[in-house]
């Protein structure tokens, strides 16, 4: 239940406090006094969206503050979930600073406003005029059924379902759409596979062979290089060979004599084997090379084949093809193997679709065995808010459609006169009306769900005499099982309020401001006197006012 609500700086609000008790309370003033304003300070910790218009004072930031006991909501794991220190008495705080930005705290925790309204959701039912009009509407209407049906769970079971369900849905659309395409590119990719396939690619092979011709386009410098080298290695009289024996002669002759003459005889000896060697690669090299205009002309067309193939595919090397190849033979086994994947989709969108049908069977069985009750219940209340001869006409259909909340139509039809003809509620209900079928289904949810606090903005719209006592009597009964808080400018149902707050306008300084008291009894009689007779209060307004109140 709400316990306190503080506003500062809020419209034509400088600061206020309310404390708030159990039971019915009332909250009245006189129309411009600034009871929409309220509404508008609590909307803010509900969520609602703010704006830097919403300061009275712009250099000034607005902070709205609600205490709300919460230990009969079983909210430990959404405070969890969030990451918000639980406590019984939680404080939502909202703050508008004057660059216009806006903050929203629980528990001095900030939250964004998602959080913000899933959990003020829980706690305050907010019924405006705006959501009078809603009673029309079907997706209302479902929601009060499912509320008395208690099908809250099975409600997010179908909804995680239907998500996964469109998913599939969706990947085989995509699925389907892709193997179409790739059919119709079945036979020129297959065509190109098989180019690559028989072109036989190897990595490394056109570099090699590009070395390769290389040599054979230079053969005739590289045989007359390896002609000199082998002459200068291997002459008998001034060849390397001929000078490195004389030398390592030379030098044997003295090695005996120190180390440092040993080590420069190994040396020369070691210097001796490798240039014998080089100089048997040298002649091995020489012999290989051998000019063959044949071998040329099969390398020659070998890399014309590969450049060809790469130009055609815009690759850079075989690598490259090979990747191309790689991925020409997925999407061709995509196509041979798309029945087995289409079938494979389809089994499991049978399968979720299977969960589904048998999510909303159960949902529908629950509204349709609700559906009497709350229509025989919703009649009775509305009989005794003088709608004696209203009837409904409740009618719920199962189709093949997924909807977002099961496979359900539904149709309610209203008629306020015996033998009338039924009509959608919009075309043939009154505003007062329509206020008090509100009134009867809030009644009614609050004797079958744990409704939190609520509170009605002249739900008393359109009605008056004995009807209004009637919704009082009604509000009084709501008041015994939770928090009920009306603003009302009925005097019938403001004085069966346990407590009364009344909201005034008075200037101070100079400046028109808001501000609001909880009045005793004798001030109460003086609120009612007003509301019944008008400003100049008559002795008979006083004795009803009191007649009321007792």
């Amino acid at each position: 239940m709400l316990q306190k609500l503080t506003i500062k700086n809020f419209a034509l609000i400088d600061h206020l406090e309310m404390e708030f008790r159990e039971g019915f309370t009332i909250i009245t003033g006189e129309t411009g006094a600034g009871k929409s304003i309220l509404l508008g300070g609590l909307s803010l910790i509900l969520g609602k969206r703010a704006d830097l218009s919403s300061l009275k004072d712009k250099e000034k930031k607005c902070v709205i503050e609600g205490e709300f006991l919460v230990e009969k909501y079983n909210l430990t794991s959404f405070f969890n979930q969030n990451d918000i220190d639980y406590e019984e008495i939680s404080i939502i705080r909202r703050e508008i600073l004057p660059s216009g930005k806006s903050r929203a705290f629980v528990n001095d925790t900030p939250v964004n406003l998602s959080v913000l309204s899933a959990l003020s959701d829980t706690l305050v039912d907010l019924h405006s005029q705006h959501e009078t009009l809603q009673l029309a509407n079907v997706n209302y209407q479902f929601q009060i059924i499912d509320a008395l049906a208690k099908n809250d769970t099975y409600l997010e079971s179908y909804s995680k379902g239907l998500m996964v369900y469109n998913d599939y849905r969706a990947a085989l659309k995509q699925l389907l759409e892709t193997q179409k395409e790739a059919k119709q590119q079945y036979d020129y990719n297959l065509f190109l596979y098989q180019e690559l396939e028989q072109g036989n690619f190897e990595e490394g092979e056109q570099e090699r062979l590009e070395e390769t011709l290389e040599k054979l386009n230079n053969v005739e410098a590289i045989k007359q290089s390896f002609a000199e080298a082998i002459h200068l290695t291997n002459n008998d009289e001034f060849g390397l060979k001929t000078n490195l024996n004389a030398l390592k002669n030379s030098i044997n002759k003295i090695a005996t004599y120190s180390k440092e003459y040993e080590s420069l005889a190994e040396r020369i000896t070691s210097l001796n084997i490798e240039l014998d060697d080089i100089f048997g690669e040298l002649e091995s090299a020489d012999e290989a090379i051998d000019l063959s205009p044949q071998e040329i002309e099969t390398y020659d067309e070998r890399l014309k084949l590969i450049y060809d193939v790469q130009k055609k595919h815009s690759a850079a090397s075989i690598h490259e093809l090979l990747e191309i190849k790689e991925a020409l033979s997925l999407k061709l086994e995509r196509v041979d193997n798309e029945a087995e994947i289409i079938e494979k989709k389809n089994n499991e969108i049978k399968e979720v679709e299977a969960k589904l049908n048998a999510l909303a069977s159960q949902i529908h069985k629950r509204r349709a065995k609700v559906i009497p009750i709350f229509k025989k219940d919703l009649e009775q209340s509305l009989s005794n808010l003088a709608m004696k001869n209203t009837t409904f006409q409740i009618q719920l259909t199962q189709t093949d459609t997924f909807y977002n909340n099961g496979k359900d139509e539904l149709e309610l039809l209203f008629s306020a006169n015996k033998g009338g003809d039924f009509k959608s509620l919009k075309k043939v209900a009154s505003g007062g009306e329509m206020s008090r079928i509100m009134l009867a289904v809030k009644f009614l949810l609050s004797q079958h769900t744990n409704l939190p606090t609520i509170l009605f903005d002249e739900i008393d719209t359109g009605v008056s005499g004995e009807v209004s006592n009637k919704m009082a009597a009604m509000m009084t009964e709501m008041s015994q099982h939770l928090q009920v808080i009306s603003i009302t400018h009925l005097p019938q149902i403001a004085a069966k309020g346990n407590h009364h707050f009344k909201v005034f306008k008075e200037d101070v300084e100079g400046k028109t401001i808001t501000d609001v008291k909880m009045l005793d009894t004798n001030e109460r009689i003086n609120e009612l006197a007003e509301m019944l007779g008008g400003k100049e209060i008559a002795t008979s307004a006083i004795e009803h006012a009191k007649q009321l109140l007792s």
